[in-house]
């Protein structure tokens, strides 16, 4: 029995707002951010939520642009042709993802807690002299 076109949407529906837990991306995010100052931390905390967040809906969205394509194309007429939902906003949560993943790495290479190196430990031994 073939499902309709309504059903179809709601499942796909149910897929992407149903509580994804980000936890593969959201563990990645937060082990890149463990050497950050902890107020830094802090003030990034829920940026790094919204990337794992974006990262696990596109990749529900990437399988769904798999298997039905991004641009529907006209049975009769293959000059008529639309980008489905499904790759908009794909395209919409991929750009917002660049964005935030630019800020995350502003403020990683800002704030980087590192130990003293060698070189900066000589630099800083020869300038007490």
């Amino acid at each position: 029995m073939k499902r309709n076109k309504a059903s179809k949407t709601t499942e796909r529906k149910a897929q992407m707002s149903q509580s994804i837990q980000p936890q593969s991306e959201l563990e990645k995010l937060k082990s890149i951010f463990e050497k950050v100052d902890p107020n830094r931390q802090k003030l990034v905390e829920k940026l790094i939520q919204e990337a794992a967040f974006l990262a696990e809906q596109n990749d529900t969205l990437r399988s769904i642009i798999t298997e039905k394509g991004m641009i529907l194309i006209h049975p009769t007429n293959p000059n008529l042709q639309k980008s489905t939902e499904a790759g908009k906003q794909y395209l919409k949560n991929l750009q917002a993802y660049s964005v935030v993943i630019k800020t995350l790495s502003q403020v990683l290479t800002k704030s980087t807690v590192e130990d003293e190196d060698e070189f900066e430990k000589f630099l800083n031994d020869d300038n007490e002299e």
